[in-house]
């Protein structure tokens, strides 16, 4: 089966498309530039999903769930935000089919033209903010935390199944707040859930950043955000957290009578993940032979492989130690199916990434252990019988543990300082990941850099110390280094 998929260092891009297919991830769509979710991909979303929305519910969030209709004057009424979504959005202009009467099948009755055109939802901040102006009077009302679940479309144009779709499925949080200080704590907490999934969950090392005014979310006031680094050296936005002022409260006339009896516009948050997630844990950690996932993700922690040969209490044993590893939280399966052979179920379970596999035969029964196999480093061992549901415990927190450390020090090894723009463009080539260099602060010098090298600022670290520099282009003076890299 590995032989079935192109190696990353011949061709990364093809090897990307490659897990996606033979993993069964996700299929193609008759729809140009959508995807079919496989239910292997759609159960690694859903543990994301559960996973975040008890994250978010810890936190006082509760879900609601909003049309996927907007009509277009309401994208209208904050003009930034129309500015940054206006080339991506799909657009309903009739309500009703007919048969052709020439024979030439359906065709849009043009009788049945919309009085306003809807958009199909790309964001839901103007329709939720719309609706807020009814739900928000007193300062009683807030702080409204509110997360809802749902698909969007961006008319995107070239895409890549899972990283960039034209339709794809995410939560959007959409709160609003009664001061600008409540409102950016909310902004950082969100930040810190995001970066706290990525790590614990996904294993995947993240910087916690501020995007430029350049790539700031169009309507916000102060963009954070978590950035990833690929195995190819390409960085990825893995989730974005939004400070927006009071841009969309006033452009809805959201107020509220505070403490003090006066009126005032409420202070809003926006914040989202997507399942671009799903593609960020591919390439963080899988390999040539196939889909690699982190326990805490993996729809199926731990397969049991029976070496179907007359083998007395073979079945009993199997089931026994699943039961006890299900005790302990741990999903597991056992393919008792007869129609393939062991080797074959063997590279499919490590095809499709399960953490770990136990094979069990007559041999082993007799030898009192059961034989484990880990997929992130593809070891085999023995261990006794009457300690392998410990051991497995113990080695799927070690394979966790293994993956972030792992990704970490790829990623760090892969931050390079740069102080000239010989450097830079060297380290760029040759290297590639993220590279701390100064900047002037401007955004003509920040697309001057995009247009030579097609990198882009991916943040201004949160943690970044000041230092007195020079812009590596322009040479004009810097206070910190910023985070360049080549992105999805």
């Amino acid at each position: 089966m590995a032989k079935e998929i192109t190696p990353r260092s011949e061709d990364y891009s093809q090897w990307y498309l490659d897990i996606v297919r033979k993993a069964r991830m996700a299929d193609t769509s008759p729809v140009r530039g959508c995807m079919v979710i496989k239910p292997h991909g759609f159960a690694i979303w859903e543990k994301m999903r559960d996973a975040l929305d008890a994250m978010f519910k810890e936190t006082g969030h509760v879900n609601a769930y909003f049309p996927l209709f907007i009509p277009k004057s309401f994208l209208s009424k904050e003009a930034a935000h129309v500015e940054g979504f206006a080339k991506e959005c799909a657009v309903v202009t009739h309500y009703r089919l007919k048969n052709d009467p020439n024979g030439g099948g359906v065709i849009v009755d043009p009788e049945a033209k919309l009085e306003e055109e809807l958009i199909v939802r790309p964001t839901s901040e103007t329709i939720i903010w719309d609706t807020y102006k009814n739900w928000i009077q007193s300062y009683r009302d807030l702080p409204l935390l509110i997360n809802q679940w749902a698909n969007v479309v961006r008319w995107e144009m070239r895409t890549r199944p899972f990283l960039r779709t034209a339709e794809f499925l995410w939560q959007e949080g959409h709160t609003a707040h009664a001061t600008a200080e409540e409102a950016m704590k909310e902004t950082r907490l969100i930040l810190d859930i995001y970066a706290r999934f990525a790590e614990e969950y996904m294993a995947m090392p993240v910087i916690k950043g501020i995007k430029t005014e350049n790539e700031r979310f169009a309507g916000a006031d102060e963009t954070f955000c978590i950035e990833s680094l690929m195995q190819d050296g390409r960085a990825l936005q893995a989730g974005t957290s939004h400070f927006l002022g009071q841009n969309f409260a006033k452009a809805f006339d959201v107020q509220f009578l505070n403490k003090e009896n006066q009126l005032e516009h409420v202070w809003a948050t926006s914040w989202g993940v997507s399942t671009r997630l799903v593609g960020g844990l591919i390439m963080t950690h899988s390999d040539d032979e196939g889909l690699v996932l982190p326990p805490k993700l993996a729809p199926v922690q731990v397969v049991i492989v029976p070496i179907p040969k007359p083998a007395p209490g073979l079945m009993e044993t199997a089931e026994k130690i699943a039961a006890q590893l299900r005790a302990k939280g741990i999903s597991v399966k056992i393919d008792d199916d007869e129609q393939n052979r062991p080797g074959f179920k063997f590279a499919e379970y490590e095809m499709i990434g399960v953490p770990v596999r136990l094979g069990l035969g007559q041999r082993d029964i007799d030898a009192g252990q059961i034989e484990v196999a880990r997929r992130d480093t593809r070891e085999k061992n023995s261990v006794p019988l009457d300690t392998a549901v410990d051991h497995v415990v113990q080695l799927l927190d070690d394979i966790q543990a293994n993956l972030f450390n792992r990704a970490k020090a790829f990623r760090d090894a892969h931050i390079t300082p740069a102080d000239s723009w010989e450097e830079f463009e060297q380290v760029l080539e040759t290297k590639g990941g993220f590279i701390s260099a100064h900047w002037d602060g401007t955004t003509e010098t920040e697309l001057a850099i995009k247009e030579r090298t097609k990198a882009t600022i991916r943040c201004i670290p949160v943690d970044g110390k000041a230092e007195a520099g020079k812009c590596v282009l322009t040479g004009k003076p810097s206070s910190q280094r910023v985070l360049f890299a080549k992105a999805y």
